[in-house]
Protein backbone atom coordinates (compact mmCIF):
# COMPACT_ATOMS: atom_id res chain seq x y z
CA UNK A 1 0.00 0.00 0.00
CA UNK A 2 2.45 2.55 0.81
CA UNK A 3 4.49 1.72 -2.33
CA UNK A 4 1.15 2.02 -4.23
CA UNK A 5 0.91 5.81 -2.69
CA UNK A 6 4.38 7.04 -3.57
CA UNK A 7 4.24 6.03 -7.39
CA UNK A 8 2.82 9.48 -8.30
CA UNK A 9 -0.44 8.59 -8.87
CA UNK A 10 -2.75 10.70 -6.89
CA UNK A 11 -5.39 9.71 -5.23
CA UNK A 12 -5.39 6.49 -2.89
CA UNK A 13 -7.09 5.87 0.08
CA UNK A 14 -6.80 2.88 2.99
CA UNK A 15 -8.24 1.35 6.25
CA UNK A 16 -5.92 -0.08 9.03
CA UNK A 17 -6.90 -0.51 12.81
CA UNK A 18 -5.16 1.87 15.21
CA UNK A 19 -6.58 3.82 18.52
CA UNK A 20 -5.32 7.44 17.81
CA UNK A 21 -3.46 8.78 14.36
CA UNK A 22 0.61 8.84 15.97
CA UNK A 23 -0.76 5.10 16.52
CA UNK A 24 -1.69 4.44 13.29
CA UNK A 25 1.38 5.80 11.76
CA UNK A 26 3.49 3.47 13.81
CA UNK A 27 1.08 0.57 12.41
CA UNK A 28 2.27 1.43 9.33
CA UNK A 29 6.01 1.42 9.84
CA UNK A 30 5.22 -2.40 11.66
CA UNK A 31 3.00 -3.41 8.75
CA UNK A 32 5.81 -2.08 6.41
CA UNK A 33 8.53 -3.68 8.27
CA UNK A 34 6.49 -7.24 8.71
CA UNK A 35 5.74 -6.74 4.73
CA UNK A 36 9.82 -7.79 4.40
CA UNK A 37 10.65 -4.69 2.58
CA UNK A 38 13.74 -4.53 4.16
CA UNK A 39 13.82 -0.68 4.18
CA UNK A 40 15.66 1.51 7.41
CA UNK A 41 12.71 2.86 9.67
CA UNK A 42 13.85 6.14 8.86
CA UNK A 43 13.06 5.29 5.06
CA UNK A 44 9.70 4.07 5.72
CA UNK A 45 8.84 7.21 7.80
CA UNK A 46 10.04 9.32 4.71
CA UNK A 47 7.30 7.20 2.54
CA UNK A 48 4.83 7.90 4.89
CA UNK A 49 5.38 11.47 4.89
CA UNK A 50 5.51 11.48 1.26
CA UNK A 51 1.92 9.74 0.96
CA UNK A 52 -0.29 10.24 3.25
CA UNK A 53 -1.67 13.54 3.72
CA UNK A 54 -4.30 13.00 6.27
CA UNK A 55 -5.83 10.49 8.72
CA UNK A 56 -9.19 10.31 9.84
CA UNK A 57 -9.72 8.30 13.08
CA UNK A 58 -12.84 6.76 14.15
CA UNK A 59 -14.00 5.75 17.53
CA UNK A 60 -16.04 3.73 19.55
CA UNK A 61 -17.40 5.94 21.97
CA UNK A 62 -18.42 5.28 25.23
CA UNK A 63 -21.97 5.14 24.43
CA UNK A 64 -21.56 2.52 21.83
CA UNK A 65 -21.64 4.88 18.97
CA UNK A 66 -18.89 5.31 16.25
CA UNK A 67 -17.81 8.99 15.39
CA UNK A 68 -15.06 10.44 13.67
CA UNK A 69 -13.20 12.36 16.39
CA UNK A 70 -10.27 13.54 14.92
CA UNK A 71 -8.87 14.85 10.96
CA UNK A 72 -5.18 15.22 11.42
CA UNK A 73 -2.59 16.47 8.52
CA UNK A 74 0.70 14.51 8.27
CA UNK A 75 2.27 17.72 6.78
CA UNK A 76 5.95 16.67 6.79
CA UNK A 77 9.25 15.29 8.34
CA UNK A 78 11.24 16.85 11.41
CA UNK A 79 14.15 15.17 12.24
CA UNK A 80 12.70 11.12 11.80
CA UNK A 81 9.57 12.04 13.12
CA UNK A 82 6.46 12.11 11.18
CA UNK A 83 4.66 14.99 12.17
CA UNK A 84 0.62 15.41 12.92
CA UNK A 85 -1.28 18.28 12.78
CA UNK A 86 -4.86 18.36 13.90
CA UNK A 87 -7.06 19.70 11.47
CA UNK A 88 -10.81 18.80 13.23
CA UNK A 89 -11.48 17.11 16.67
CA UNK A 90 -14.62 16.13 18.11
CA UNK A 91 -15.82 18.12 21.20
CA UNK A 92 -17.80 16.27 23.38
CA UNK A 93 -20.11 18.87 25.08
CA UNK A 94 -22.35 16.74 27.25
CA UNK A 95 -24.83 13.37 27.45
CA UNK A 96 -28.12 13.60 26.34
CA UNK A 97 -30.48 11.15 26.76
CA UNK A 98 -29.91 7.63 27.52
CA UNK A 99 -26.12 8.40 27.80
CA UNK A 100 -25.72 9.62 23.88
CA UNK A 101 -22.61 11.55 23.76
CA UNK A 102 -23.44 15.08 22.44
CA UNK A 103 -20.64 16.80 20.18
CA UNK A 104 -19.54 18.70 17.41
CA UNK A 105 -16.47 18.46 15.27
CA UNK A 106 -14.87 21.61 15.41
CA UNK A 107 -11.92 23.46 13.42
CA UNK A 108 -8.55 23.80 15.47
CA UNK A 109 -7.62 26.68 13.41
CA UNK A 110 -5.17 24.96 11.20
CA UNK A 111 -5.29 25.12 7.64
CA UNK A 112 -3.99 22.01 5.83
CA UNK A 113 -0.64 22.33 3.98
CA UNK A 114 -1.89 20.73 1.02
CA UNK A 115 -4.83 23.13 0.71
CA UNK A 116 -3.08 24.87 -2.71
CA UNK A 117 -3.06 20.95 -4.18
CA UNK A 118 -7.09 21.05 -3.45
CA UNK A 119 -7.33 24.32 -4.87
CA UNK A 120 -5.51 23.11 -8.80
CA UNK A 121 -8.03 20.13 -8.47
CA UNK A 122 -10.84 22.43 -8.53
CA UNK A 123 -12.11 22.37 -4.55
CA UNK A 124 -11.82 25.69 -3.50
CA UNK A 125 -12.45 25.76 0.73
CA UNK A 126 -13.33 28.86 2.86
CA UNK A 127 -11.14 30.10 5.29
CA UNK A 128 -13.87 29.91 8.12
CA UNK A 129 -14.14 25.66 7.33
CA UNK A 130 -10.90 26.07 9.11
CA UNK A 131 -11.73 28.55 12.42
CA UNK A 132 -10.53 31.29 10.22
Amino acid sequence: MLQAMNTGHDGSMTTLHANTPRDAIARIETMSMMAGLDLPLLAIRQQIASAIDLIVHMDRLSDGARKVVRITEVPRMEGDVVTLSDIFRFDQTGLGAEGKILGDMRATGLRPLFTPRLEVAGFKLRGEIFGG
